[in-house]
């Protein structure tokens, strides 16, 4: 087995990172450090986060510099503070035995001016975010003639949030026969085009397959109808008592309400999301890293860069668009050797986007269960089992209460005892999931005969059953489909600017060519209607109603776009019905035909 004095590295390198407890060079730094200490040409390296990148540029990095010069001589570039600070207390620790080298990181929302006084006391290695970079480049504060080895750690990332400009600038400043090295977890085509645009003789190094998935990850999949989404979180955060976790939702909004929610509810979680100043995000990465919480609900932009050893599971509350994205979540666990559970809470309309992330990162999901009460309540009771058995015990400062308690429980058999403890411990649960359903989707494939009979139910029949909510639900129509290029997420977009109150839980939803019809909560379904009724969309006159089941919504927009065709002022369905109620479908002056 390789060492990492065979790779090269330096004794008091070397001390150090034993001391930190690396024994053995991970993969990625068996292929990296030789090259970045004794090969020509530039480096990019595909790896998953968690492999160990930084000492795998760090060490060699650190190697180059010469501790007599008090300048700037190694750039690293990292997309967010948090990364940023991970870094530097990195090359801080593996620097130990170097007490001449000076290691500053640099980012945004912390004082300018202290890090404007630490440049000038002389640094030879700047760990930075593009930004704050730039100011100070611009304050005339960086000099980086200097620097003979740039580093972009999570390239990737930087090319998503939109950095790639300031990487340019920054890159004038930077003599031209540096040493650049650049690190990704995925390789889209971008990332190719910079290697070709800043790059000289890159060599590519890839630590597993390109764009795959961590190897000590498992994925599974729970589906569930959208509306019990929330419920199967809970089930999985209950069914595993030791649970260390990210959370991932779309937006901020969703973050901010599933933190909410898992607060009242009981448990050690918070969000993480653009809305928060700089020293609430700090706050709360703290308590997630000290464990105070254990649960973090985050966006995707808010929680890159972080840098979080152990995180037993990554939870997709809703998947996102980008399979990048999904490598980028679940590669936060199972990371050094470790094992970790990435797990997708979908419905059924996203099983396409699941068979789509599978091809791409060359994993197969399981499909499990939602884990039932039963489960959940063992699974709850042997861990407080195990941890009553692992409990320290102090003999000497428990022995001297012991007598009045005994005295005070002598009555209570050892069964009774115990029973009382774990009550004591599970009544809340026990009373939360008595007579509680299953709440997994039924997808069963239809049989032939099935199918046949399904084939074989008249349109009309077809139509009514799209009108038919599902249970604790009510149908609300809008007269915009498929063919006005209106999808799911303009309905959603349509909802929150225009619906007031609480979020709107959307559950089934069918978007047919010229009109949709989808299910909200019964309690909402009034203020969802009035809301829409009268909205606009991309200049259309939104028109909304709850659905009825004898209505005949198709022949209605089809008539309205067939008046279209024809020159005439559009028909809304509602003006159909209204004049089909009052004994006619001739055209009222508002639909008069105009000329083309």
């Amino acid at each position: 087995m390789t060492t990492f004095e065979e790779l090269g590295v330096r004794p008091d390198l070397r001390r150090a990172v034993e001391e930190l407890g690396f024994e053995q060079p991970m993969p990625v730094q068996e292929k990296v450090i030789p090259h970045l200490l004794n090969g020509e040409g530039d480096v990019v390296a595909l790896a998953q986060t968690g492999t160990g990148k930084t000492a795998a540029f760090g060490l060699p990095l650190l190697q180059r510099i010469d501790p007599e010069v008090k300048k700037p001589q190694a750039l690293i570039l990292s997309p967010t503070r948090e990364l940023c600070l991970q870094i530097g207390s990195d090359l801080a620790d593996f620097s130990k035995y170097m007490p001449s080298i000076k290691v500053l990181p640099v980012y945004g929302g912390s004082s300018i001016e202290s890090q404007i006084r630490a440049l000038r006391a002389g640094v030879q290695v700047i760990v930075a975010t593009p930004g704050r970079l730039i100011d100070l480049i611009n304050r005339g504060e960086v000099n980086l003639d200097d620097v003979h080895t740039v580093v972009l750690d999570e390239a990737d990332e930087m090319l998503n949030m939109g950095f790639l400009e300031s990487i340019d600038a920054i890159l004038e400043h930077v003599p031209a026969d540096r040493k650049m090295l650049m690190f990704s977890a995925t390789m889209p085509n971008e990332i190719a085009r910079i290697a070709k645009k800043y790059m000289k003789d890159p060599v590519e190094i890839v630590v597993g397959n390109r764009n795959e998935g961590a190897e000590n990850v498992r994925h599974i999949y729970y589906m569930v109808n959208a509306r019990d989404k929330y419920l199967a979180l809970k089930r999985i955060a209950d069914d595993t008592p030791n649970i260390y976790g990210i959370i991932f939702c779309r937006t901020r909004r969703d973050t901010q309400e599933i933190a909410d929610k898992l607060i009242a509810d009981g448990y050690n979680a918070d969000a993480l999301h653009g809305d928060l100043s700089q020293q609430q995000r700090d706050i709360v990465m703290r308590k997630f890293r000290d464990r105070v919480i254990t649960l973090l609900v985050a966006t995707d932009v808010a929680a890159r860069g972080l840098d979080v050893d152990d995180l037993t599971h990554v939870i997709n509350y809703g998947l996102p668009d980008d399979t990048a994205v999904y490598t980028h979540r679940s590669g936060r666990t199972g990371r050094a050797g470790k094992t970790g559970v990435s797990i997708a809470i979908i419905h059924s309309r996203e099983k396409g986007k699941l068979r789509e992330i599978e091809k791409k990162i060359g994993k197969k999901f399981e499909r499990k269960e939602v884990p039932t009460p039963e489960h959940i309540i063992e699974k709850q009771l042997y861990n407080l089992a195990d941890r009553i058995e692992r409990v320290k015990v102090d003999e000497d400062e428990i022995q001297k209460y012991l007598p009045g308690v005994m005295r005070k429980l002598e009555w209570l058999s050892g069964e009774d005892l115990l029973k009382r403890v774990l009550s004591l411990e599970f009544n809340r649960l026990l009373d939360y999931y008595r007579d509680a359903p299953k709440i997994d989707f039924i997808d069963e494939k239809p049989s032939k005969d099935k199918k046949e009979r399904k084939e074989s139910v008249p349109k009309s029949d077809k139509e009514k059953d799209r009108r038919t909510a599902e249970r604790g639900m009510e149908r609300i129509y809008v007269n915009l489909g498929k063919g006005d290029g209106f999808f799911a997420g303009n309905l959603i977009e349509l909802l929150n600017h225009n619906v007031g109150g609480k979020r709107v839980d959307v559950g089934r939803i069918d978007l047919l060519p010229h009109y949709s019809l989808f299910d909200v909560k019964k309690a909402d379904a009034r203020r969802v209607v009035e809301g829409l009724r009268g909205a606009d969309w991309m200049g259309d006159r939104v028109y909304s109603e709850i659905a009825d089941k004898d209505k005949d919504y198709a022949r209605a927009a089809s008539r309205r776009k067939r008046g279209e065709a024809e020159g005439e002022e559009p028909e809304t369905t509602y003006d159909y019905f209204l004049k089909k109620s009052r004994g006619g479908t001739k055209k009222s002056a508002k639909s008069t035909k105009r000329k083309k």
